[in-house]
């Protein structure tokens, strides 16, 4: 970090994807009010998130992150928030047992309200107003009023992300988190998935093994372990006021340093990731663990020069590269970013977000993303990593625990006709429960196969 860095120092820069609010007064009134609200987060669970993504950078863990695409304030509800933790649960579980790692679980919760856009004005006929920007910005309903951007609702998304925060925490440590009710939900989704048979073997082991555990007294009773878990948020921080308001200077630890207090990760989108713009100077300042949206305009020599200016120290666990390129683009793309990475000695957690670059119009109308393309994706970043010698270290899902029908395919064979069904997304579409667990079992399989090619290779090594 610049000695000159100050959390208002990204005011000096363009600053892109920002809304214009028509009463600027009433915008700083606001966000003088949050910097003096309490923080959303603590410094040490943010060092602590660091930590765990540095064993993910040398290969000892895997991340899933993954949640809504954009938070809502209509549809707020302790309902919604648990059947979200449920489902990283249940994923985390069956990718814990099938890759035989540990699985850092963070969450696009808990503050991820603001979007992108592609264009700052919609048009429906003849009327054009103000782009949607999720609900900390504006209103969805297609009105001019709704749609001017309004600094009252920056307290809303802190109030509900404080509430949201508070309810996973304890589901995280009162007991929401055993182990043992987290592979029952998992038998519940084997035994109604179409194609349960697939994955009928890896949860006969893991009920094995719970049965095991138990029998040598090893339960979520005894062992707290098995009864807690650790849980993260993370957001795009797109509204540079906010996360400015949300920064506070660590006075507990030996650190000082500046941290955004808003979400224990945030990151940096494919639109806002200019070297010399005012997204890339605030997270340089600040010492949370950082992602970076790589999409697949991103040249090897610009990305370089992004973690060097990010991650100076080349800090285990600093930077994440959220890698969306899109089924089509991948091969072609990602193997140059990990070579000039690699052999710039830059140490980064690799992770593949297979969402944002496989979004289609389906034929009737509704914005969806197909399930083989998502697979397809997760699948060359695996084998990508593979064969250039480093490691795939975590994906990044827009998902829900809602039994929505958003996304194409899976063994649900959702198909466009029943889009319409329950198709509730504010923004982007998201797999639904069923999807997102499907794919946690076809990815528990390509991590024990890598876990395999390890383990051969080291045999291989010893042997000569």
């Amino acid at each position: 970090m610049s000695s000159s860095w100050k959390p208002d120092s990204w005011r000096t820069k363009q600053a892109l994807q920002m809304p214009e609010y028509p009463d600027v007064d009433y915008l700083n009134h606001v966000e003088a009010q949050i910097a003096t609200f309490p923080p959303l987060v603590f410094v040490g669970e943010a060092q602590q998130l660091k930590s765990a993504l540095g064993r993910v950078a040398s290969g000892q863990a895997f991340l899933l992150q993954g949640g809504d695409c954009a938070e809502s304030f209509a549809e707020f509800s302790a309902n919604n928030i648990r059947d979200t933790f449920r489902v990283l649960l249940q994923m985390a579980l069956v990718l814990t047992f099938g890759g035989g790692l540990p699985i850092v679980k963070v969450g696009r919760l808990a503050g991820q309200f603001a979007k992108p856009r592609s264009s700052p004005v919609e048009k429906q006929g003849e009327t054009e107003l103000p782009s949607y920007r999720g609900d900390i910005v504006n209103s969805i309903e297609f009105e001019p009023e709704k749609r001017k951007p309004d600094p009252a609702r920056l307290l809303k998304a802190y109030n509900q992300s404080a509430s949201t925060l508070n309810l996973l925490r304890a589901f995280a440590q009162g007991g929401f988190a055993n182990l043992e009710e987290i592979h029952r939900w998992t038998l519940g989704f084997v035994s109604n998935s179409p194609q349960g048979d697939r994955y009928e073997k890896l949860s006969q082991r893991l009920d094995e093994t719970l049965r095991f555990m138990k029998a040598c007294g090893l339960t979520s009773n005894t062992i707290r372990q098995l009864r807690e878990t650790d849980f993260y948020t993370s957001h795009e921080a797109l509204l540079l006021g906010y996360e400015q308001a949300m920064t506070r200077q660590d006075t507990i630890t030996d650190d000082k340093g500046w941290y955004s207090t808003s979400a224990h990760m945030i990151w940096i989108g494919d639109r806002t990731r200019q070297l010399d713009g005012a997204h890339v100077e605030y997270m340089s300042g600040i010492k949370n663990p950082i992602g970076l949206k790589c999409g697949p305009s991103l040249e090897a020599g610009e990305l370089v020069k992004l973690i060097s200016k990010l991650n100076p120290t080349n800090e285990p666990g600093r930077l994440t590269l959220i890698c969306r390129m899109g089924a089509d683009n991948v091969a072609g793309k990602l193997p140059s970013l990990i070579r000039e990475v690699a052999k710039e000695g830059k140490n980064v957690v690799w992770s593949c977000d297979p969402m944002h670059g496989n979004t289609i119009t389906s034929s009737n109308g509704y914005k969806t993303r197909p399930f083989d393309n998502i697979l397809s994706e997760v699948k060359q970043f695996f084998e990508i990593h593979s064969a250039e010698g480093t490691y795939a270290g975590g994906v990044h899902f827009e998902m829900t625990g809602q039994d929505v029908t958003e996304c194409l395919g899976g063994a649900q064979a959702i198909n466009e006709v029943s889009l319409g069904d329950r198709y509730h997304t504010h923004c982007d579409p998201r797999l639904n429960a069923s999807q997102a667990l499907e794919l946690a079992f076809l990815i528990a399989d390509m991590l024990k196969e890598n876990l395999s090619k390890e383990n051969s290779s080291s045999n291989m090594a010893a042997v000569s």
